[in-house]
């Protein structure tokens, strides 16, 4: 599903938290809106479900004014997921997946046969994990179910508000690539809220940089940092550190580079070098093609 937000503004008295935003969000892609604490993302965020309203402008769903849709159809096909994963501590793993489930009028062996099928998915064994209380979890694992429970019933969207900000950084890696792997597998438009630049590289088909309430910039990870707006966009790539752990010393084996060969030489070298952003030398520099 696409979404669109045409001129979206919202006002608390005379305080302007968002003006005149307007961006498109494509069918399946995995958006993420970045920018420092009280910007407005997570206000933006809200305004898709209808959590909050805008005081101006219109947001449309596959084209649809989302004003004039039944509001509990509206957020019935759009999964949510919070910072701290906020699983209800009386219900199991199984009955905290099938919440929404249950509001479609689903049978509870389905619910739980959902679940079954659920929880490998996220590294979790369902006989090990089905029964459990949130209080037999540990932080990584709660959100890996509030993740869960946000596309148990199929939607067409999800919106993430900051889910991994809570977590150790091991866990928060691990949950950002499940995360990426399990966005492409089901296919779901996704808008994700981070103030992390490592975190929106890492993710992000497009990025959408916002600041006190204004949209300054979107466009792709590699275009953002290459042509940053402004001096505040530039400054969110100041502490951005390429992620390398997807890359191995068989990378260049397989290239036939000398030994001898410097690091910083050798990285010019690696497909799509630019697209990657690994230096603004090696961004510059000809990407070579090896049979």
């Amino acid at each position: 599903m696409t979404i669109e937000l045409k001129e979206v503004g919202k006002r608390y008295g005379t305080h302007d938290v968002l003006s005149d935003v307007s961006l498109m969000i494509e069918s399946r892609e995995f958006f993420v809106l970045v920018g420092a604490s009280g910007g407005g993302k997570t206000t933006l965020l809200k305004m898709i479900n209808r959590l909050i309203e805008p005081t101006t402008g219109e947001i449309a769903i596959d084209g649809e004014a989302i004003r004039s849709m039944d509001l509990r159809k509206l957020r019935l096909q759009i999964g949510y997921v919070l910072q701290q994963g906020a699983l209800f501590p009386n219900l199991t793993v199984a009955e905290n997946i099938g919440l929404v489930p249950g509001l479609k009028g689903w049978k509870k062996d389905r619910i739980r046969a959902r679940a079954e099928e659920l929880l490998p998915l996220v590294g979790l064994d369902a006989a090990k994990y089905i029964d459990r209380m949130p209080s037999e979890l540990s932080g990584g694992e709660a959100q890996r179910i509030g993740i869960l429970r946000a596309i148990a019933a199929d939607p067409k969207i999800i919106l993430m508000d900051e889910p991994f900000s809570a977590l150790d950084p091991i866990s928060r890696k691990q949950l950002q690539d499940l995360m990426k792997d399990l966005q492409r597998k089901i296919a779901i438009t996704t808008v994700f809220v981070t103030h992390d630049m490592n975190e929106a590289m890492s993710l992000a088909d497009h990025i959408a940089i916002v600041r006190e309430g204004h949209l300054l910039q979107v466009g792709t990870p590699h275009e953002i940092r290459q042509h940053p707006a402004d001096a505040y966009v530039a400054d969110f790539f100041k502490d951005y550190q390429k992620d390398l752990t997807g890359f191995t010393v068989e990378n260049f084996t397989k290239m036939g580079l000398p030994g001898e060969m410097p690091l910083s030489d050798a990285l010019k070298h690696l497909p799509n070098v630019q697209k990657l952003g690994l230096s603004e030398q090696a961004a510059s520099s000809e990407e070579v093609t090896h049979d």
